[in-house]
């Protein structure tokens, strides 16, 4: 999820009653929220952020020893901050600390297993992917419900909004995620019928602002097919063409092999797809993700590219 999400949850765990446990416990909340997202200072350095981000930040070592951490530095700014103002140090309990931060810290993991994205939950042990693909990575519907529940309590001083707030959230989740689970099982059932054969992968996942409707993409094996689902009416509307593969070209192979840029991108990548330019000094292999395919329009960069020289 994005980070305005994150903020928001941590946010609303401190006003439904948390933030009262300890001195800084709102500030650990939200702070503590985003914590897992430290990995995203491998774009200081020269490695890919696709083969690096929502791994060791993310995974289970990291859930396990991130808190007690954070918990130990923000224990030592309040001690620091209460003998500078002569505050008695029992107002910033360590304990409290630790488990505001394993609040924050979980629920982070647990938003970004929501979307497409992928999160690595179990590394460093094992380095899978895994894929809630039932939220969408940045939800308007999550930022109203948590937003308007921290706004009212504040104002009226009751922690119920916000503690409604969370329930509707976590309501909110569990409907998408059956949803996301149901809806790729009537994709895959179609797919069957219409098309005779197994598919290799089905993924139903998520589109921005749209809950009723889900876009499909079906690994074929040489190729992959896209499509809408939507629940009402009940129906998957297929693109006339397919896209195909190409991953079993010459140059895919070579591109695999002389540049690091495309074998992280990999990594990262579920529905890899490859495209062959000629150019006079030989051919550009890029690929490309077909959960992004869209991303590049707002800038962002979801592929990988070289230069295949001609020999």
């Amino acid at each position: 999820m994005d980070n305005i999400c994150h903020t928001l949850a941590g946010a609303a765990f401190g006003e439904a009653g948390l933030k009262h446990r300890t001195r800084y416990g709102n500030a650990t909340l939200m702070i503590a929220s985003n914590l897992p997202d430290l990995d995203v200072l491998v774009f200081l350095t020269d490695t890919s952020g696709f083969a690096f981000r929502r791994g060791w930040t993310h995974g289970l070592a990291a859930q396990a020893v991130l808190p007690v951490v954070f918990a130990g530095v923000v224990w030592v700014i309040g001690r620091f901050t209460a003998s500078r103002q002569r505050a008695p140090h029992a107002s910033v309990h360590f304990g409290w600390l630790v488990l505001l931060s394993y609040v924050g810290v979980l629920s982070h993991v647990f938003l970004d297993y929501l979307n497409n994205y992928g999160i690595r939950l179990l590394a460093p042990f094992d380095w899978r992917w895994f894929y809630g693909d039932a939220v969408f990575i940045a939800d308007p519907v999550l930022w109203l419900l948590l937003g308007a529940g921290i706004l009212i309590t504040r104002r009226r001083g009751r922690v119920v909004f916000a503690r409604g707030a969370l329930a509707c959230a976590a309501c909110y989740i569990g409907v998408t995620l059956v949803s996301a689970r149901l809806a790729r099982d009537v994709v895959a059932d179609i797919w069957r019928e219409t098309r005779g054969t197994e598919p290799v992968t089905v993924m139903v996942g998520p589109l921005p602002l749209t809950p009723f409707s889900k876009v499909a993409i079906i690994d074929a094996g040489e190729r992959y097919d896209v499509g809408t689902f939507r629940w009402w009416p009940t129906s998957v509307t297929f693109a006339p063409a397919s896209i195909p593969k190409n991953d079993q070209v010459p140059e895919v192979a070579r591109a695999r092999e002389q540049s690091r840029q495309v074998r992280e991108f990999l990594v990262w990548s579920r529905f890899p797809a490859w495209a062959i330019t000629p150019t006079p000094q030989g051919s550009r292999v890029t690929v490309f993700d077909l959960r992004f395919m869209s991303r590049e329009v707002s800038g962002a960069t979801f592929q990988a590219s070289t230069l295949v020289r001609t020999e």
